[in-house]
């Protein structure tokens, strides 16, 4: 007679904890996520200052939205350069170089903000030039996780670095928050330069990881050979357009400030900015239950749909908790989408398009937020802010629909039986065991 599973407390726990072998296995990826982390801190308290600086200056939504679609266009050309380069050049040295440079932009806020006056444009400017050289910096990093682990261990070092990044949202527009509200943006700024600063002394210990593959040169011919390599993969499209779409409608961090105003509670901006960072820390620490779905496609689909309906019911919450209460779960549904879409990535990409590809989730990502950001800030302008937050969650879940219903191929997808992940997991068993 066979056993019956055992459904104890103990082995629900054992279940869904957080798999930590990537950080016990690979000195790289601690010192890459150790880095990610100091600099995610960092750059979210100057995402807080940015947008509370231009409100400071204009009193404006639509000036506040402008700052993350200053930052869409050079998103769009080096999110696809970064990744060809990423595929041709050295990983590792395009990712310290990059960082050095996102710490003089730093720079360039801090000393604005000293200014007597200052400057407004240099806000959008320096927001664009940030925004490409991250652009530039992620495609090459996440390039270099993908081959310093296994490939069985993507899934728990996407939660692992769900868990930091979302540490640093919560502890980032905490502390951003409160410094920025009572010292002003010019120390947010300086505070910023200070975790670049450590985190370059992080990224210059990682080792130079070698290629499976002879490199190919980076190219508008090489972009558009791992585009087309993109749009022959239905579940590829499948991850990028639902994320899209979620994003786009119900993204809309640009709000927060004036949210706060509405709640009577200007003191909690940066809660608000934590909210979802605290969801998805609770979504990563109880990650183990990821490892058993293999329906990864129609898990991205319900996830996503989880985060429009809890974005719209913030929207109608009275008091700053409940909203913050619903935006965290909302998070929470993001992270899970998130978790997700990276197995997909990750599993079945091979690491000769790995960099081109990488650049392309990167734009998935990103795109959505801004323009997220830019819907929210023009439809607050003509109808408030509670209208502008509730009519994106349900727009995302709209959106999330019709997605499913024209990608059946995404929303069948199966880690088990797609040829593509069979294939990368037949090309990297004959590979060493990552160190």
């Amino acid at each position: 007679m066979s056993e019956s599973p055992d459904r104890s407390p103990g082995s629900l726990a054992r279940r869904l904890r957080l798999d930590l072998s990537p950080l016990r296995e690979s000195r790289d990826f601690r010192l890459l996520l150790g880095s990610g982390l100091i600099t995610m801190v960092g750059t979210i308290i100057t995402m807080v200052a940015v947008p509370y600086q231009v409100k400071q200056l204009t009193g404006s939504y639509i000036a506040v939205g402008l700052v993350s679609l200053a930052e869409f266009v050079p998103m769009v050309v080096f999110g696809l350069w970064g990744g060809a380069i990423a595929d041709a050049l050295d990983r590792r040295r395009i990712v310290i170089v990059t960082e050095a440079g996102l710490c003089l932009t730093s720079v360039l806020l801090l000393v604005n903000a000293l200014l007597p006056r200052p400057q407004l444009w240099v806000l959008y400017v320096v927001g664009a030039v940030s925004a490409g050289l991250g652009s530039v910096r992620t495609p090459s990093e996440q390039a270099i996780i993908n081959r310093v682990l296994r490939l069985d261990q993507m899934t728990a070092a996407f939660a692992i670095q769900g868990l930091t990044r979302n540490t640093a949202m919560i502890a980032g527009p905490a502390v951003g928050g409160l410094v920025v509200t009572s010292l002003g943006p010019a120390a947010s700024y300086g505070l910023d330069v200070g975790t670049f600063l450590v985190s370059l002394a992080l990224l210059v210990r990682v080792r130079r990881v070698a290629r499976s593959e002879e490199a190919t040169p980076a190219s508008l011919g090489s972009m558009v050979e791992g585009v087309r390599y993109a749009l022959r993969r239905p579940d590829l499209m499948g991850t990028y357009l639902v994320d899209i779409a979620a994003m786009a409608f119900a993204s809309s961090t640009a709000l927060f400030p004036f949210l706060a105003d509405d709640l009577n509670a200007p003191k909690a901006l940066g809660l608000l900015y934590a909210a979802g960072g605290v969801g998805s820390v609770v979504a990563s620490l109880t990650s183990g239950w990821t490892s058993h779905v293999h329906r990864h496609g129609l898990a991205v689909i319900v996830s996503a749909t989880g985060w429009g309906v809890a974005v719209a019911l913030a929207a109608v919450m009275p008091n700053v908790w409940l909203v913050f209460l619903f935006l965290a779960i909302a998070g929470g549904a993001d992270m899970v989408s998130g978790l997700f879409r990276g197995t997909i990535w990750n599993q079945t990409i091979p690491d000769e398009y790995r960099g081109r590809l990488a650049g392309i989730e990167l734009l998935s990502y990103s795109t959505g937020p801004m323009l997220g950001d830019a819907r929210a800030s023009l439809m607050a302008q003509f109808g408030g802010t509670r209208f502008s937050l509730g009519a994106g969650g349900l727009l995302c879940v709209g959106a999330v629909a019709l997605m499913a219903t024209i990608l059946p191929r995404f929303r069948s997808y199966d880690a088990r039986t797609d040829e593509y992940a069979l294939a990368e997991r037949a090309r990297r068993a004959d590979e060493p065991t990552p160190a």
